[in-house]
């Protein structure tokens, strides 16, 4: 999954790979104990669980660096989100707003600026001088002085336009209302290359809920014109469940009510779209009118759609189950291996003829303790050609590097994680999001903040000869492009 800029992609050689608050110097890395356990292909590990914040690794992926995260944003409730990344810079979307973290020294990350504008979850994305954010939580408004309401009085909910061109003094310059809010949004580009849109994904409608009654069946598409971004607008509604979507079964798996999440591929016309209660393939050759092509369900094990990634070819598609919402302990015996898992997916076919075909499910071979939230979670491709490999979050079952070459036999390579944040009980922790970009893997950690690893293997190494100007993870374009 590499930039949104189709033509730039380029091979360096590894020896070039080189209000608002002030900069932070990065903390070193954790001095918790590092326990090596062996690995092998697939990673297999001892039954022992890391005590509180104790780091455990298979021998080849370490942690480099880790930045804690800093005031006004160091509170358990100020949640690290997802990250996207341009040029030397991150930026790591945050319950109550944003960082952006200069990582042009991997091993020594730091703050270039905060800007303090809460509105959960803001999930964020960047295109040149431009990043979006989500707000996904009834505002008072739709500044970022604005406060919480309860759902029956929503004055505000949606995406929030920011001109970074400035990194230390970000500013504000457009919101846009979407029907119930932004929960995520998928960056996704104009043919033309003017503009670029916005997919909104939002669920949880309600007769009580101001701006989001049922049903719910759409996404919000927003245009942005890069030249006057003021001017950015809801220009489509599509309604992509006519039928109303899987029914759900109350207090078991979730209906589908909108989407929670897309992933598009731009150059191949596509996206797939984890939508709670179904899994979809569209057709995004219109992007202000992208249809349905193909739909599937797992009613024995998914719980909930939650994020989809293609392979590189785009010819397969791996959907996450985020089974208990990410707040649950669901990487143990008890859960088992098909359920809070991946599932992959052959695409077949051609044209409004193609068609998932489930082929397997993929799991972290390690059980968590009863106090870690551990769920699949947000991940991206490491990009090695001829291979499907992917880096994910698991929350707190720390960060897993696997291989789904072999769509029916997907193997864990390497593993990262750390300990439980409590012995006793269970508090809400853990990697968000894992990306690979230029190099490193990146982990946006809900409570410990942003974490670098560097993955050393025969299998991936060719993974570090590729840097790309801009990553959106949820806008996949091929990295072979040249």
């Amino acid at each position: 999954m590499i930039s949104i800029r189709t033509s730039r992609t380029r091979i360096v050689s590894l020896a070039a790979a080189g209000l608002l608050l002030a900069g932070v110097v990065a903390a070193p890395p954790s001095s918790a104990q590092e326990t090596s356990r062996v690995a092998t292909t697939p990673a297999t590990v001892d039954s022992a669980v890391p005590g509180v914040d104790e780091i455990s690794s298979s021998p080849n992926l370490r942690q480099v660096a880790n930045l804690p995260k800093q005031a006004p944003f160091d509170t358990s409730a100020a949640f690290g989100t997802d990250i996207a990344f341009q040029g030397r810079y991150a930026f790591v979307g945050n319950y109550d707003g944003f960082v952006i973290y200069d990582v042009s020294q991997p091993s020594a990350p730091t703050i270039v600026s905060q800007v303090l504008c809460p509105g959960s979850q803001n999930d964020v994305s960047v295109h040149g001088d431009l990043l979006f954010l989500s707000t996904d939580a009834p505002r008072s408004d739709d500044s970022c002085a604005s406060t919480p309401v309860d759902r029956t009085a929503t004055r505000w909910e949606g995406i929030k336009v920011f001109d970074i061109s400035d990194k230390a003094n970000p500013r504000y310059v457009k919101s846009v209302q979407t029907a119930c809010g932004s929960h995520t949004h998928t960056l996704v580009p104009a043919k033309d290359r003017r503009s670029v849109y916005l997919y909104v994904s939002s669920y949880g409608p309600s007769d009580t809920y101001v701006g989001c009654p049922p049903p719910h069946d759409s996404i919000s598409i927003v245009k942005v014109p890069l030249r006057s971004p003021t001017d950015a607008a809801v220009v489509a509604t599509p309604n992509l469940f006519p039928d109303g979507g899987y029914p759900g079964i109350p207090g078991e798996k979730s209906a589908t009510t909108g989407c929670h999440d897309i992933t598009a591929y731009p150059a191949k016309d596509l996206a797939a779209g984890a939508c709670m209660g179904d899994g979809i393939l569209l057709d995004i050759a219109d992007r202000e009118a992208p249809r349905v092509i193909e739909r599937v369900r797992d009613t024995e094990n998914f719980a909930f759609w939650h994020s989809a990634t293609f392979n590189n070819s785009g010819t397969k598609v791996v959907f996450t189950d985020e089974l208990g919402g990410g707040g649950a302990a669901t990487c143990n015996e008890a859960t088992g291996p098909n359920r809070g898992a991946d599932a992959i997916y052959d695409i077949t076919g051609r044209g409004d003829d193609r068609r998932l075909v489930f082929r397997s499910y993929y799991k972290i071979p390690r059980a968590n303790a009863d106090t870690e939230n551990c769920v699949a979670h947000n991940g991206s491709l490491v990009p090695v050609p001829g291979r499907d490999i992917m880096v994910q979050a698991w929350y707190q079952g720390g960060i897993s590097v696997w291989d789904f070459t072999d769509s029916r036999h997907p193997k864990e390579i390497a593993f990262w994680e750390r300990g439980p944040l409590d012995a006793e009980r269970l508090r809400t922790g853990g990697s968000w999001s894992a990306y690979w970009y230029n190099g490193h893997i990146y982990s946006s950690d809900i409570q410990k903040g942003l974490d670098v690893l560097e993955l050393r293997d025969p299998r991936t190494w060719v993974a570090r000869l590729i840097q790309v100007p801009e990553l959106n993870v949820q806008t996949q374009t091929g990295y072979l492009s040249w």
